[in-house]
C-alpha cells in the first residue's frame, strides 16, 4: 500500500475521499502499479505537479457548475485542436495578397449578377481567429442538442459515485456531474476546431457562420488545399475567394435566407433523441475515467435512427435549400471565372465532388447533430440557374430570390426543366411585379 504522505496518495485521497484505499486496490487488482502510475505522471517527485492537477480538477469542477454543456471549455478546445499543426498569425503581406484576390473576385462577379458586394470589410483570418468567430453560431445551431446529450449522458452517471467528499478535499459528486457538461464541451470544441482546420472562410458548409454577411479567407487552409493541387495556388485563391464572395452578396441580397436556415436547421434539432442504448454502451466501453475517450464515443452514433416524418420533411427541406445556395454559387462562380481562369472546369469538379461527398467539415455537423449537409441536387440546381439565365438574363435568374416562395420545392427541383419553363411562362416585368406583391403584402399581414 502507497504511503499516505506520497503525492499519489494525496491525489487518490482528495479525490475519493475515505474511497481512496478502496480505488488503490482496484488499480491493484487491475494489475495497474500505482507508483510506476505516479512516476510517470511526475507526481512522486513533483508535489508541485500534483498540486497543478488538483487545481485543473478543482477548475474544471468550478467552471462546468450549473451549466449544461461547459461552453469556455469547449472554446479552449476548438483553439488548441486549431492550432494543431501550426497556425501562424497572417502576415501583412499574407493578408494583402487574399485581399486583392477577393477585391479581383468582387470585380468579376460584378459583370455576372446585380447582386451587390457586402458592405463590410472582408477579413484575413488565422484558424484562431476563425474558431473565436464562428463559435457563438456553433453554440446556437449545436447547443440545443448537445444540451440534450449532456442530460442524458447525466443521468446515465448519476448515482455512479456517493462518496461524500473528504474535508477540504474534492466532492466525487460533484467531479461526476461536472463530466457530461465536460465532455460535451470537448465534443462541440473539437468539432469547431477541426471544422476550424479545414474552412476557406465562413460559408463553406453553405450556411453562414457569421452574424452579418462578411467575405472572409483562411489562408493557412487555402495553402494547405492548394498543394494537394496540380494547380497555382493564386489560382485556387482566386477561385475560393470567388465563391466565398458569390456567397456573401447572396445572403446579403436576401436577408430572409440565414435566418431561414438556420430555422429549419434548429427545427430539425429539435426532433433529435438520444439513443440512451448507445449512449449507455459509449460510457460503458470508454470508462469515466477519461473524458477525451468517452467524448470520442460519441461518435459512434448515438442518435435514434428513425427520423419523425416531421424531421424528414424539415431535412428534405435543409438539403433543397442547400442544393438552391450550392448551384447559384456554382452557376455564378463558373460565369464570372471563365475568361479569367484557365483552370475553372477542374476547379468547378473538384468542388462539386468535395461537396458531393462530404469531407470531414461535413463529417463534423454530422456527428454533432446526426445532419449531412451534403447538397443532393446540386448539379441540377446548377443546371436550373443556368437555364434561368439563359432564357431571362442574370436580373432574371436572381429575382427568383426575392422571396421564398418564390423558390423550387423539392419536387420542382427533381423536374426543374419543367419548373423552369413554368417560371418563365408566369411572366416577367408588371405580372412578376403583381406577383411579389402579393407575396410580401401577404407576409405583412
Amino acid at each position: 500500500m502507497s504511503d499516505e504522505s506520497t503525492p499519489w496518495m494525496r491525489l487518490l485521497r482528495e479525490l475519493f475521499g475515505d474511497d481512496a484505499e478502496a480505488a488503490l486496490e482496484e488499480l491493484e487488482r487491475m494489475g495497474m502499479d500505482p507508483d510506476a502510475l505516479a512516476a510517470s505522471a511526475g507526481l512522486s517527485a513533483s508535489p508541485a505537479m500534483m498540486e497543478h492537477v488538483l487545481s485543473q480538477i478543482r477548475g474544471l469542477i468550478a467552471q462546468s457548475s450549473g451549466e449544461d454543456v461547459n461552453w469556455s471549455l469547449a472554446h479552449d478546445v476548438a483553439r488548441g485542436v486549431a492550432s494543431q499543426g501550426g497556425d501562424p498569425s497572417v502576415s501583412a503581406a499574407v493578408a494583402s495578397s487574399h485581399r486583392q484576390a477577393v477585391s479581383r473576385a468582387e470585380l468579376w462577379l460584378d459583370a455576372v449578377t446585380d447582386f451587390d458586394p457586402a458592405r463590410l470589410e472582408p477579413r484575413v483570418w488565422s484558424r484562431a481567429e476563425w474558431v473565436e468567430a464562428t463559435l457563438p453560431t456553433w453554440r446556437t445551431l449545436a447547443g440545443p442538442v448537445a444540451v440534450s446529450v449532456s442530460h442524458a449522458l447525466g443521468g446515465l452517471l448519476e448515482g455512479a459515485v456517493e462518496a461524500p467528499p473528504v474535508d477540504g478535499g474534492i466532492d466525487p459528486s460533484a467531479l461526476l456531474r461536472s463530466v457530461s457538461p465536460t465532455v460535451c464541451g470537448m465534443h462541440l470544441g473539437q468539432a469547431a476546431g477541426e471544422m476550424a482546420r479545414e474552412a476557406f472562410g465562413a460559408t463553406d458548409l453553405g450556411i453562414p457562420l457569421l452574424a452579418e454577411p462578411r467575405v472572409v479567407m483562411v489562408p493557412k487552409a487555402i495553402a494547405d488545399f492548394a498543394s494537394g493541387l496540380d494547380i497555382e495556388e493564386d489560382a485556387v485563391r482566386a477561385f475560393l475567394a470567388l465563391r466565398e464572395a458569390a456567397h456573401v452578396r447572396l445572403f446579403a441580397a436576401a436577408p430572409w435566407l440565414p435566418g431561414q436556415l438556420h430555422t429549419l436547421i434548429e427545427r430539425y434539432a429539435q426532433g433529435i433523441t438520444i439513443d440512451l442504448e448507445a449512449l449507455e454502451d459509449a460510457v460503458r466501453d470508454a470508462g469515466l475515467g477519461d473524458p477525451a475517450r468517452l467524448q470520442k464515443a460519441l461518435n459512434r452514433g448515438i442518435f435514434q435512427s428513425q427520423h419523425s416524418d416531421e424531421q424528414k420533411a424539415t431535412l428534405e427541406s435543409i438539403e433543397t435549400l442547400l442544393a438552391l445556395i450550392e448551384g447559384w454559387v456554382d452557376d455564378v462562380t463558373m460565369r464570372a471565372a471563365a475568361p479569367h481562369l484557365a483552370d475553372i472546369g477542374a476547379l468547378r469538379e473538384m468542388m462539386r465532388r468535395r461537396r458531393a461527398a462530404g469531407g470531414p467539415a461535413e463529417d463534423t455537423f454530422a456527428n454533432l447533430l446526426d445532419l449531412e449537409l451534403r447538397p443532393r441536387r446540386m448539379r441540377d440546381a446548377s443546371s436550373m440557374w443556368a437555364a434561368l439565365h439563359a432564357r431571362l438574363g442574370a436580373e432574371g435568374r436572381d429575382e427568383v430570390w426575392s422571396h421564398p416562395d418564390l423558390l423550387p420545392t423539392s419536387e420542382d427541383l427533381g423536374a426543374w426543366q419543367a419548373w423552369v419553363e413554368a417560371y418563365v411562362t408566369r411572366g416577367t416585368g408588371d405580372d412578376m411585379d403583381r406577383e411579389l406583391e402579393r407575396l410580401l403584402g401577404s407576409e405583412d399581414a
